[in-house]
């Protein structure tokens, strides 16, 4: 069971690893699939050219990332007929993401038909969520029609950071309560009860909760309506707008959290604002989550702008101290997994690399290794 190839394709790339054992082989990322100026013209070529370049002898399995599980995969599967046409009939709840899934799955299983091939699911982690947490407060048979419930997302990432973040405190991860925040591209917060999430922020889709690249995060309902109405927006607009052209992006006119840095030092006030907006909201979750969880052992950042961006760390927290939250500078300062809060804090605040390729991998082996 040595050899792993794990295929994540995004809406506009594909990330591949290879691993043989825990170590990484092969890994790469084919940039701007389906983009004018140079990418592979789809996910199909992209992925075949991923599968013809590679030395794949000896593969025991092939793990492929799919965002959405819906209410019926809690957990990663093997994948046949059956299982692909699930996933097809869940592509209106992810019309971004679960497509581009498809495609690698679809030409993965052409070109290596002995192969078995497993799906990881971007919600089966948040399967756990109490009915009172996923539960929309509109009508019951609209909601139950059409599928309307919160799902979560990015749950491969709060998984494996969770985990790890337990490793890193030296203490049983089922007796841990985490608030796990994913700040990258997407970003979104997770409460980690021994284990289990109970709440998260991303919902139906990954457009609800924290303030992202591009995507708005919360927003009053209205707002659509008005935009419709006054504005005479199309929904196929207003759904651009809210996940391509708001979060930092439309606050700032850039989506990378270090351009805004640069920006807000330089004196930028849209910059500046942009900022707080960002940081008070994820301030909110963690403050919500800790009521929810009533006890709180650590909260731990990940992703590109939690691993990266110490200043975003730094003020989510900022005011928290009657919490027992406090980040000591030096250490925030600092590079790799590693504790940020000072001794003795009664909430250990951490900074983990994520690796969801990792997890893929691992998931992929427990699902062949019961197969057999």
């Amino acid at each position: 069971m040595s050899k792993v190839l794990v295929l994540n394709c995004g809406s506009s790339s594909v990330k591949y690893r290879l691993y043989d054992g825990d170590e990484v082989r092969d890994k790469g990322t084919v940039e701007r699939v389906g983009e004018p100026g140079g990418g592979p013209a789809d996910h199909e070529t992209a992925v075949r050219g991923i599968i013809d370049r590679l030395d794949l002898t000896g593969l025991a399995a092939v793990g492929h990332r799919v965002v959405h599980g819906g209410r019926k995969f809690s957990e990663p599967v093997l994948i046949d007929d059956a299982v692909f046409t699930a996933i097809e009939d869940l592509v209106p709840l992810a019309p971004l993401h679960n497509p581009a899934n498809l495609a690698g799955i679809r030409v993965a299983r052409e070109a290596l038909p002995d192969v078995p091939q497993v799906a990881v699911f971007d919600t089966a982690f948040h399967h756990t969520l109490p009915e009172a947490a996923a539960t929309y407060a509109i009508d019951r048979d609209t909601a139950e029609r059409y599928g309307v419930r919160r799902y979560g997302f990015h749950g491969t990432s709060h998984s494996y950071v969770s985990r790890r973040t337990a490793e890193l405190l030296d203490r049983p991860y089922e007796e841990l309560n985490i608030i796990t925040l994913h700040l990258g591209n997407g970003a979104s917060a997770c409460a980690v009860q021994g284990g289990r999430s109970v709440a998260t922020s991303m919902g139906m889709s990954p457009l609800e909760g924290l303030v992202m690249g591009t995507r708005s995060g919360d927003l009053d309902p209205t707002v659509i309506f008005h935009l419709r109405r006054e504005g005479g927006m199309t929904v196929d607009e207003i759904d651009d707008l809210l996940n391509h052209r708001s979060g930092l992006l439309g606050l700032t006119g850039v989506n990378d959290m270090r351009g805004v840095l640069q920006r807000r030092d330089a004196g930028d006030p849209a910059a500046a604002l942009a900022f707080d907006v960002y940081c008070r909201r994820i301030t909110g979750y963690v403050g919500a989550y800790y009521a929810l969880l009533g006890r709180v052992d650590a909260i731990t950042f990940t992703a590109g702008v939690g691993e990266h961006a110490a200043p975003v760390r730094a003020a989510a927290l900022a005011g928290l101290k009657r919490l027992g939250v406090a980040v000591d500078p030096g250490r925030n300062s600092g590079s790799g997994d590693r504790v940020i809060s000072p001794d003795g804090a009664e909430v250990t605040v951490c900074v983990v690399s994520t690796d969801e390729e990792r997890e893929i991998a691992r998931e992929t082996r427990a699902v062949v290794a019961n197969h057999h």
